[in-house]
């Protein structure tokens, strides 16, 4: 069976690129992309993406294989009603691995009609490494590629303040667009780039806020052997999503001129101020899923489908939501839970197998993100430590084990985090005073945390209860223990 290539599409088509694209994953693809290839062939935005592998090891090489071409499918409740359809996305023109091809990768910044660049690297990406340089082929971090990315043009095009970019990151973190712009600046004055660039970079360049919403499960791995019959030709990138999708973009009003998502029917929200958006999605859906996958994971589920239709653990879903997220948010309490329904209803997509373990990616970093807020913000709030926030941090601690049952865990994050898993579970001696010392030293790893947690009334006593029930009566057995009617741990 022929490969999805130029030479085997018949409608391909090239377009003059435009947007620099640091992510080839599942997500950027199925969201951002879809609605640039959306906007070519409706808006005349006349635009196609240079993507930017951001890791070592990635999917470039693939992206180069089939010209950039591959399907999207995108499947649940449109216009109240199940739909499923697919497309042939053609946006991305090539993709560029900088640790191959690094001289290909500054050499972006000399072509005069780049305009955007949009990133994903997940919540992990967005930091400061100290140890980039500008002579770097690549830099460790995104930000410091992207430092000297901008520092090549504005040497390249003399500080023109027409050369500059619309930066808009997605990472799931808040004020993305000014983490972002904070840390260029901080490598711009280690590494000496003078004042000349640094006025470029605040008046050429707008950083833009920016909040996602889209469930991409990805490759669908089970279904594959059905699709590719169903489409006549191989294709190694194809991607699921869900219908509904919310992109919500903090910055001039001006940028949606030449961001024409609304001239191709896109609902892309350009605001002044993303922070009703941001706190609901972050917390509540975001929230869910990163709080229900150690969760139901360990109870023997594999995908958010099974997990709010099992009675068990759709019941811990819904209770965290309703009794420990929503209450301590500052939106109207009818608005917070139209949006919980539709979100569990998303969860509930018949179409889509959306993987916990895809959920797990550097969950750590995502629990600190989504998670502790509401879990600080109930116990300031409540004078109570919430039950299910709690027992879901007990859960993902047990997760780092790297196993379910004598099942093997494939975990993904920084490489220091799994370090500091396997050294504890491999030393904790099967003993409870162990499992504390677990519990203890995973709440002060104040690099993941910001603080350390042991200062929390009542957390390191309660997230060691919950996990010493985890391991020793199994998830099934334990999860019962915040399913009841009680919901709180009182603190005293």
């Amino acid at each position: 069976m022929q490969r999805l290539t130029k030479e085997t599409w018949a409608d391909y088509r090239e377009y003059p690129e435009k947007v620099i694209q640091f992510g080839e994953g599942n997500f950027l693809r199925a969201f951002v992309d879809w609605k640039i290839d959306k906007m070519n062939k409706e808006a005349n935005f006349n635009g196609s993406v240079v993507v930017v592998q951001p890791r070592e090891h990635g999917k470039v090489h693939k992206l180069n294989e089939q010209d950039g071409l591959y399907t999207l499918y995108l499947q649940g409740i449109k216009n109240k009603q199940a739909v499923r359809e697919h497309s042939v996305i053609n946006c991305i023109s090539r993709g560029i691995n900088t640790y191959t091809d690094y001289s290909q990768y500054l050499e972006l910044a000399e072509n005069p009609e780049l305009r955007f660049i949009i990133s994903n690297t997940t919540e992990a990406g967005i930091y400061f490494e100290e140890n980039d340089k500008l002579d770097d082929q690549p830099q460790k971090s995104y930000p410091g590629r992207l430092t000297a990315l901008l520092y090549h043009r504005f040497k390249r095009f003399e500080g023109e303040k027409n050369k500059g970019f619309i930066i808009i990151p997605c990472e799931l973190i808040d004020r993305n667009g000014e983490k972002l712009k904070k840390i260029v600046l901080q490598h711009a004055h280690t590494w000496n780039l003078g004042e000349e660039f640094v006025h470029w970079v605040h008046e050429a360049n707008t950083f833009c806020c920016s909040l996602v919403d889209r469930i991409v499960p990805g490759y669908p791995s089970d279904t594959i052997n059905e699709i590719t019959e169903e489409l006549g030709y191989q294709d190694d990138l194809v991607v699921v999503g869900e219908q509904f999708y919310l992109w919500v973009i903090e910055g001039p009003d001006w940028i949606k001129e030449e961001f024409p998502t609304d001239k191709a029917g896109l609902d892309v929200k350009f605001v002044s101020d993303m922070t009703p958006y941001r706190t609901s999605k972050v917390r509540i859906l975001n929230g869910a899923h990163s709080a229900m996958t150690p969760v139901a994971y360990l109870y023997g589920l594999d995908t958010v489908g099974e997990a709010v239709t099992n009675e068990i653990t759709k019941k811990f879903v819904e209770e965290l939501i309703y009794e420990e997220i929503i209450p301590v948010l500052d939106l109207p309490e009818q608005e917070l839970k139209l949006f919980a329904e539709a979100v569990l209803e998303r969860f509930m997509n018949p179409f889509v197998n959306h993987y916990l373990s895809s959920i797990a990616l550097n969950s750590m970093s995502k629990f600190k993100t989504r998670d502790l807020p509401s879990l600080l913000e109930y116990l300031d709030k409540k004078k109570e430590l919430p039950k299910k926030l709690t027992f879901s941090l007990s859960a993902l601690i047990s997760y780092y084990k790297g196993k379910r049952g004598e099942e093997e865990i494939q975990l993904q994050d920084d490489q220091d985090i799994l370090d500091l898993y396997k050294s504890l579970w491999e030393n904790y001696g099967n003993t409870e005073s162990g499992l504390k010392q677990i519990v203890t030293s995973v709440l002060a790893y104040e690099k993941v945390w910001g603080m350390d947690l042991n200062n929390v009334p009542m957390l390191t006593e309660a997230v060691t209860n919950y996990l010493i029930k985890i391991e020793n009566d199994g998830m099934k057995e334990a999860i019962k223990e915040v399913t009841k009617l009680n919901t709180t741990i009182e603190v005293g």
